[in-house]
């Protein structure tokens, strides 16, 4: 899981993706239909700070990153996150908060979910 944080994220957004990421029904069960979560399956998600995620190429040439968080906050609100998915019972795994990651992605299937708690999508 990519996490982006904006500058507007807070509490609510936490737990609204944190319920989400739980709930989700995006593995198989036994007739190869999406139908468990995360937990049903004993799964774990690996939670990767993002900032990127906010990057805006609808002007110029140069990605603009204002629409992300401070730092400080993005931190605060990644390591919320984290929390509330282990609270909930999720075995978490993590990214490095701030530093350069080589992350490997096996994308298995067609699916790719967007999350925001706003909603926009």
């Amino acid at each position: 899981m990519l996490v982006g944080v904006s500058r507007q994220d807070g509490p609510a957004d936490i737990a609204y993706v944190a319920e989400k990421v739980r709930g989700l029904r995006v593995f198989e069960d036994d007739r190869g239909k999406m139908n468990r979560s995360v937990s049903e399956v004993g799964g774990g998600v690996l939670v990767v700070p993002q900032f990127t995620l906010f990057g805006d190429c609808r002007r110029g040439r140069r990605p603009s990153f204002d629409a992300a968080a401070d730092p400080a906050t993005a931190a605060a609100v990644y390591e919320g996150v984290i929390k509330a998915l282990e609270g909930g019972g999720v075995n978490v795994a993590r990214g490095a908060f701030q530093a350069h990651m080589a992350v490997e992605l096996v994308n298995d299937g067609p699916v790719t979910i967007l999350l925001d708690s706003t909603k926009a999508f």
